[in-house]
């Protein structure tokens, strides 16, 4: 068995620290690797066959990749001990907490690990894997050693304040740290702005309120800038909440403290409403997000069904994200096709959000049709949208339409200008399609003349991002936040704290900024879905094509390759498939 990327050329030394010694006797002690391979600005190769250590000269940006029997892939997350040498430890303050007393095995073992596809046939191999989140037994700070901080950027999404709240309540109550600040106003508050101390009494209650406490921002991403003020504070633990845009940051903020060889943990909190962030299960927020969604979905229902051909139209988010990345910050293996050029960031990929839109017309089983972008539909003539409306209006009276924001963008007749707007995130701007599409629903009637419509056109957008989080994802949001905190205590760092399959990981940057191929229209989700609203699909046979199918490329596998999150698919790094069984 091959430890895989490993480097072409290397200069051995004999290493003494107990800590890097320790590190890989352990990991090794269960005999399921013949050799680990620990790539970072300082790696380590250790053979169970000798005691020779072997420095290895190697690019920081290179994936920590374990290879093992039968397929076995462990993606790793960088630690200290990749690059700095012989730091102490001492035993984790958690052995001493009542809370954890009464838990039998409250430590995770070193080998813990989560795969990332649960579907599997006999003959499959055991693919990636993460590693496991949870408190370790020796940790790589000393309470009294730790300056925290929390930053929150991006856009609001629900859950926002329960996550500063359980990590500050976590450094507290768990390691006994006392010293967290707040950096208030995104990535630019780092030098721009105050900052705030963070003690368990200013966030007692803060769950409660929607929003988040520190204030956002779009952009102001100066790596140099927020480094060096990082340094400057003595600030050793940086706690990052924010969606694919900031996790890049993050990670770009991450390898200039790898360089420049700083004891400083950078964790990521993956947040984002539209829950499309790669691998993980799912995103704080989005579950409170669909259920703001239905009380829209529902007033719309009582709306429509309460007038003669009523019809209730709702414009939910859905749009495609553009994620930005620089040519020379992607990992080598990691193969994308860049198209295009903003203010010096190249366009990496268009990832579709249209999971709330989708997922509340499911929920709700009061609508008739739910739009979303990847599912093409149009207007007029035998078997468009319009048909479909004056169908359901002669044999129910009223209908309900949900309609995603980036839905139907081709149809609007905008400038060429208009079309590529950003934001300060490289979002695309989109006109009000709801606005739109009810525009045209109503001259279509009006033309027609064959009956008389009554049209509620409801945009809850902001009203779904600026609420408290709901009790499910406030549990989520504290699991989050927690095996965070446990992980930078243990020293790692450059990852995102996020659930794969129902366990709390370790996931590193790469594999969450990654590139991400469009939603398969045609797997079981969609397929759910246009059985509960009964709508037509709005695509001829001709639409359905392998590109279709497969994102544009053809893929060998068993028939069952797109279920279950792609679960069952080859294990191919900057790949995602949405879907679902």
């Amino acid at each position: 068995m091959d430890s895989i990327f490993a480097p072409k050329s290397s200069s051995t030394s004999t290493l003494s620290s107990p800590a890097f010694i320790s590190r890989f006797l352990e990991a090794s002690s269960s005999r399921k690797f013949s050799s680990l391979t620990f790539v970072g600005s300082r790696p380590i190769r250790y053979s169970s066959y000798s005691t020779t250590f072997s420095m290895v000269s190697n690019d920081v940006s290179k994936p920590k990749i374990i290879s093992g029997d039968f397929g076995y892939v462990l993606e790793d997350v960088p630690h200290f001990t990749d690059y700095i040498p012989g730091l102490a430890t001492c035993s984790n303050p958690l052995q001493d907490n009542p809370a954890y007393s009464v838990v039998k095995q409250y430590f995770v073992h070193v080998d813990d690990s989560v795969p990332q596809k649960i579907v599997a046939h006999k003959d499959s191999p055991r693919g990636i894997h993460f590693r496991r989140a949870g408190p370790r037994q020796k940790v790589y700070f000393d309470s009294d050693e730790v300056h925290a901080c929390i930053v929150t950027c991006g856009g609001l999404c629900p859950g926002l304040n329960t996550v500063i709240r359980e990590i500050v309540y976590s450094l507290y109550h768990m390691y006994g740290v006392s010293r967290v600040l707040g950096i208030e106003g995104g990535y630019r508050g780092f030098y721009a702005r105050n900052t705030t101390a963070l003690t368990p009494k200013v966030v007692n209650d803060i769950h409660k309120r929607g929003g988040t406490i520190l204030g956002t921002s779009r952009g102001g991403h100066d790596t140099s800038k927020i480094v060096d003020s990082i340094q400057d504070r003595g600030i050793n633990q940086v706690y990052i909440i924010g969606g694919d845009g900031t996790q890049k940051g993050a990670s770009v903020i991450f390898e200039e403290i790898r360089r420049r060889g700083l004891k400083v943990v950078v964790a990521g909190i993956p947040k984002t409403i539209d829950n499309d962030i790669p691998v993980i299960d799912k995103s704080f927020g989005f579950d409170t997000a669909v259920e703001e969604a239905q009380r829209a979905i529902n007033a719309a229902h009582v709306e429509a069904e309460s007038v003669e051909n009523g019809i209730g139209l709702v414009k939910l988010m859905g749009r495609y994200s553009e994620l930005y990345v620089s040519r020379w910050e992607l990992p080598e293996y990691v193969h994308v096709d860049l198209s295009s050029k903003l203010h010096g960031w190249e366009i990496l990929n268009v990832a579709p959000l249209w999971f709330i839109a989708m997922y509340a017309t499911l929920a709700s089983r009061d609508v008739d049709c739910c739009l979303i972008p990847e599912s093409p539909f149009y207007l007029d003539g035998e078997g468009g949208l319009f048909e479909y409306i004056e169908k359901q209006l002669k044999e129910n009276g009223h209908m309900v339409i949900v309609i995603a924001e980036g839905a139907g963008q081709e149809l609007l007749s905008e400038s060429k200008q208009s079309r590529n707007q950003q934001d300060a995130s490289g979002n695309k701007l989109l006109q009000d399609v709801g606005l739109w599409i009810s525009h045209r629903i109503k001259d279509y009637f009006s033309r027609q003349k064959t009956m008389a419509i009554n049209l509620k056109y409801i945009d809850p957008t902001y009203m779904i991002r600026a609420v408290p989080s709901n009790a499910s994802d406030n549990v989520y949001c504290t699991l989050l936040a927690q095996s965070a905190v446990h992980g930078a205590m243990a020293g790692y760092t450059g990852f995102t704290s996020g659930l794969v399959n129902g366990r709390q990981t370790y996931i590193p940057f790469y594999r969450i900024i990654e590139k991400q191929n469009n939603v398969v229209i045609t797997d079981r989700m969609w397929a759910r879905l246009l059985s509960s609203t009964n709508q037509p699909s709005f695509m001829s046979d001709k639409d359905v094509t392998e590109e279709n199918i497969s994102g544009g490329k053809k893929e060998e596998g068993p028939a069952t390759q797109l279920l279950d999150n792609g679960n069952c698919a080859d294990g191919v790094l900057g790949k995602k498939e949405v879907s679902s069984v």
